[in-house]
């Protein structure tokens, strides 16, 4: 091999080894985690899974796990479904803000007498709306105009 060739196959053996420690390599270092915590599950771990159901291991099979997801609900589920281990600290994030207040983002001005909204029209020319009535309806809202 001269010199000409290993220069134009030397940027081919870089792509190849930046993509192995870029993307190969942590891919199954991530692979082999998944699997030692999936073999090390036992019963009384509270798990997620890969679809975001939270249960309790009541007897591990060989590949199988089955997941208390309600008092006297039991599901059997494949090992390489669960996806993490939860801790008694970690509170799902639905959990941690079903605390929290609600707050409205509705912003109203009650000085302004009309809204323009651009028309359906095809020459898209805003036209004013002189009537709004905004319902609350079960956490919907429906807006009725009237031009």
């Amino acid at each position: 091999m001269n010199m000409g060739q290993l220069g134009s196959i030397l940027p081919l053996i870089l792509l190849v080894v930046v993509f192995y420690f870029l993307l190969i390599r942590p891919q199954r270092k991530r692979q082999q985690e998944a699997t030692a915590m999936q073999n090390s599950l036992a019963p009384g771990a509270r798990v997620m899974t890969t679809t975001g159901l939270f249960g309790t291991v009541v007897a591990v099979d060989n590949e199988d796990v089955i997941l208390e997801v309600a008092p006297g609900i039991e599901t059997r589920w494949v090992k390489a479904a669960i996806g993490r281990v939860v801790t008694p600290g970690d509170a799902p994030a639905d959990e941690s803000l079903a605390d929290e207040p609600v707050v409205d983002d509705v912003v109203t001005d009650d000085t302004v007498d009309h809204e323009v909204v651009k028309g359906d029209d095809k020459d898209n020319t805003p036209r004013e709306e002189t009537e709004t009535t905004v319902e609350r309806n079960g956490g919907k809202d429906s807006s009725t105009k009237q031009s």
